[in-house]
């Protein structure tokens, strides 16, 4: 468990590493997520052993919304003057993901 753990905080600190580094404008654990895509798909092995840790923390991913409910709560007066803009992106982004899904489906289905 340690292992793995290990291994993927190393990615995310990787990641947050070249976003500061480079000034780059997506967030680092996004950087990090994209590396670890390239690791696994170049040592086909490394799945395998990340697999049951990684199912385990699943289990438990409601816990990792709890920062961000914390800082709603910090930030409530800035959401309630700027809920229309996040309103709309969150319209826009349900909207796309839905069409992307139904595209990649539809793809797969072939």
């Amino acid at each position: 468990m340690i292992r793995t753990l290990t291994i993927l905080l190393v990615f995310q600190t990787l990641g947050e590493s070249l976003a500061y580094l480079l000034q780059l404008p997506i967030p680092g654990p996004v950087i990090g997520m994209v590396l670890l895509f390239g690791c696994l798909l170049a040592r086909r092995g490394m799945a395998a052993d990340l697999a049951p840790v990684s199912l385990e923390l699943l289990k438990h991913l409601s816990l990792l919304f709890v920062p961000a409910g914390v800082g709603i709560m910090v930030h409530a007066q800035r959401v309630a003057a700027e809920w229309l803009p996040i309103l709309a992106a969150l319209v826009a982004s349900t909207a796309v993901s839905i069409v992307v899904t139904a595209l990649v489906v539809k793809g797969l289905q072939k």
